[in-house]
This record gives C-alpha cells, structure tokens and sequence, in this order.
C-alpha cells in the first residue's frame, strides 16, 4: 500500500462516497476524515462500510477518548490527532486501531512512543523541514515510521523519503471542500506518481 493517507477535511456525507471512489481508483488507500468536518462520523461510517474491505478508513482532528470510542463504533481504524494526548493514545491501542499522534519535538515524539503510538504524524512538516526531520530521525527508534503532514506537496516526496520518511498525509493539496471526484482523482493521480517514482 502506498504510504499517502488523504485528509479530507471539510468533506460532507454526501460527497464522501464519491470522492473515495476517486481516490481508490488512483491507488491511495488510506482515508482520513477530520472530525470537524462536518457530521464527520457518518463520513467515516460510509467509507468504512463501502471500502473498509480495501482501504483504511479512519478520523482526524481527534483530541478525546470519547471520540476515539465514536470512531471506532463506527467502523474507523486509524486515529490522528494533532497532538500527542497519551489518554488518546491509549484508548486507541485499546480498541485495536492505529494510532498516528501529531508531533513536532523529541519529547513529543517519545512521549507517544511510550504511550503506544503505532507511527508519528510530524505537524506541520513544512516548519520543521528537512533539516529538523533529519536531527529528529537520528535519535527515534528506526521502527516507528513517521509522517510528514502539512504543507508537503509531490514535488517535496522524493527529497523526504531520502531523509527517511515512511509516508505523508496530503490535505488542501488533495482535497479542497467541494472539489469534484474528477479534480481530486487529478490531484490522487500526480500524487502516486510522484510516490511510485521515489
């Protein structure tokens, strides 16, 4: 599976089905809907019941264990956050789903190793930079695979995963709020192409 998970922030229940379709069929298989999207649970409920068999389907924007609990009644596997809230993290592990904690300091990213965090969401990317990944990379456990979210695009892919990161979770530059299926599957498209070229 490649290594993009698209954030779908701002989707509705009614759009979501088609723009999921969209991004399967260009080869991204994780999905994430930010819980203040809005009625983002039953955006979550729909694409894990059609596509749950094929993809990933999971919230973000997660910041309590209740609405760890709500994801995952509703059929979520993966759990993002912007912060790295051990309680979170915990629940998450508990009921089975992944965790992807967002980041931004050595302590923050052992506080969540600890806490059980199956991989680190570095937020925003584009303030730590290369640079900073590459001092943070030094030093974490080469296990725990790390995200680049915010303000990465295809043309930053190759010179990241150089560095040593595992994958990206890709908004605005995905997926706007009323985009078509057919604009987001363009954008999908120049996305797994420049993955499958690293």
């Amino acid at each position: 599976m490649r290594e993009i998970i698209a954030i779908l922030r701002g989707v509705t229940p009614d759009e979501a089905l088609a723009i999921g379709e969209a991004l399967l069929a260009e080869g991204i298989a994780q999905i994430e809907v930010p819980l203040n999207s809005p009625d983002a649970l039953t955006s979550v409920e729909l694409l894990a019941r059609r596509f749950g068999g094929i993809a990933e389907i999971g919230a973000g924007t997660v910041l309590a264990v209740e609405e760890v609990e709500a994801v995952a009644a509703r059929g979520g596997k993966m759990i993002v956050s912007p912060n790295a809230d051990a309680e979170v993290i915990a629940a998450t592990r508990r009921l089975g789903l992944r965790s992807l904690p967002g980041v931004f300091t050595a302590s923050e990213c052992f506080a969540a190793i600890k806490a059980g965090a199956n991989g680190l969401k570095l937020f925003p990317a584009f303030k730590l930079g290369l640079d900073g990944y590459k001092a943070l990379a030094a030093v974490l456990p080469r296990a725990t695979p790390c995200y680049a979210v915010g303000g990465v695009d295809a043309a930053d892919f190759a010179a990241w995963r150089a560095a040593g990161i595992a994958g990206f979770g890709i908004g605005t530059a995905l997926y706007r709020p009323g985009d078509t299926p057919d604009a987001v599957a363009e954008r999908a498209r120049k996305l797994t192409r420049a993955f499958d070229l690293m």
